[in-house]
């Protein structure tokens, strides 16, 4: 088994991998890492539309998400609407300038699981899902229990 310096190291690579594929695409749309993962969430996630969901289901800081959705806003990027049923909810929208930018997120998020995956046949990528579904809801759980 490995041990938590090791698994923590071994995460932190992961993470910093992903930065670094990004990073072209934050330089060329002059755009923050955090902002390419709300433009990236929105894409991804329909329904899920609004700062809380991303603060929630993302777990970043609710004052970085906020100033980014503000950037993303005033640069085009976004369009806001308010809820019909409860005037104090925003849900966010991809704005047509967006398209270009969520392509290029899409291409070099699949360059990175390319990267992380390259030798792995289809049933450990398989494996590797179903033990890191587990790993997350084991976490998830303890969280919630120290809450």
């Amino acid at each position: 088994m490995l041990s938590a310096a090791e698994l923590l190291v071994g995460i932190r690579r992961i993470i910093r991998l992903y930065e670094d594929t990004v990073r072209p695409v934050c330089d060329t749309y002059q755009i923050t890492q955090i902002e390419t993962d709300i433009l990236a969430f929105l894409h991804n996630n329909p329904g899920k539309d609004t700062a809380k969901d991303i603060v929630e289901l993302r777990m970043l800081q609710k004052g970085n998400v906020s100033q980014a959705v503000e950037d993303l806003l005033g640069r085009g990027y976004l369009e806001k609407s308010q809820d019909q049923k409860d005037r104090r909810k925003l849900h966010l929208h991809l704005a047509g300038k967006s398209e270009e930018v969520i392509q290029a997120i899409t291409q070099v998020r699949a360059e990175y699981l390319r990267e992380l995956f390259v030798d792995f046949s289809p049933e450990e990528v398989g494996q590797f899902n179903a033990l890191f579904q587990r790993i997350f809801e084991n976490a998830a759980i303890a969280l919630e229990r120290k809450e």
